[in-house]
């Protein structure tokens, strides 16, 4: 099921791209992105609602609020880098290199979550970086 959910939001990315693309012109991505965070925003609340989840508040250890909280501000931090370098380059040259996260993760994960390389997560990890710079050079 993992997977079914992981294709999705590949495709709902993808979307995302071609959509603020295009609506982002003429806007500055500040505040393009700052609108599209309230959106998610209110999105993710109402799916916490919908699924009676909002009980779970007062059981998140301190550990995790740090944790989330961090996530959040890395989340932050590349909406507003995304959306500048959408709008001042191709989105079929910026999507790539944004998805060089993919490498990014891997490493993270390796050094950090003490997860173990695999021969296909090598090669993965090389055909990745190839392709990006195919597509960007």
């Amino acid at each position: 099921m993992w997977f079914v959910f992981a294709l999705l939001s590949a495709v709902f990315a993808a979307l995302t791209s071609i959509l603020a693309k295009i609506g982002i012109d003429g806007v500055n991505s500040n505040l393009a992105t700052a609108l599209r965070t309230v959106v998610v925003l209110a999105m993710a609340w109402v799916m916490v609602f919908v699924t009676n989840a909002q009980g779970g508040i007062s059981e998140i250890s301190k550990k995790s609020w740090l944790f989330l909280i961090l996530s959040g501000l890395a989340t932050g931090a590349s909406w507003l880098c995304y959306y500048k370098a959408l709008q001042i380059g191709e989105a079929s040259k910026v999507v790539p290199v944004d998805k060089l996260s993919v490498v990014i993760t891997l490493i993270l994960a390796f050094v950090f979550l003490h997860e173990s390389f695999t021969v296909k997560s090598l090669v993965g990890m090389v055909l990745i970086t190839a392709g990006t710079l195919v597509m960007v050079l």
